[in-house]
């Protein structure tokens, strides 16, 4: 299975993958608002450019819990309730983007060094394979 990166694609990862960045660098700074909200705007716009602004305006218009729920937590975030803020924003990327749990698991499998680590027995995570 291949897939085809053009430009806009690889600037969507590279968004993708500093917002998680981020995120996690402000979680580490006692949930810096600031990075925060960078993080989410970086994240936002990389899966804008990943999947197109088309595909990602119906991802949000279908499933209006995990939007409502991570729309309120980037503005609990905004009113100075980070906490809060990414803990709601969290359960709302899982709801949003549930569907690509399946493809993210098989790319994981998949990674040379990472996907045999995964595999190891003693993790229990071989029991996740479809």
């Amino acid at each position: 299975m291949t897939y085809e990166l053009d430009e806009q694609k690889k600037v969507g990862l590279g968004l993708i993958g500093f917002g998680i960045f981020f995120t996690f660098l402000a979680i580490m700074l006692f949930f810096d608002r600031g990075l925060l909200a960078l993080a989410n705007i970086l994240l936002l716009a990389g899966v804008a450019l990943l999947l197109g602004l088309r595909s990602t305006l119906q991802l949000f218009k279908v499933n209006y819990k995990g939007t409502i729920s991570f729309m309120l937590g980037l503005f609990l975030i905004f009113v100075r309730w980070p906490v809060v803020g990414i803990i709601v924003e969290i359960y709302g990327c899982i709801i949003l983007f549930g569907c690509f749990w399946p493809s993210i698991k098989v790319f994981l499998f998949q990674i040379p060094v990472f996907g045999w680590i995964l595999q190891y027995p003693a993790l229990l995570l071989d029991r996740f394979r479809s």
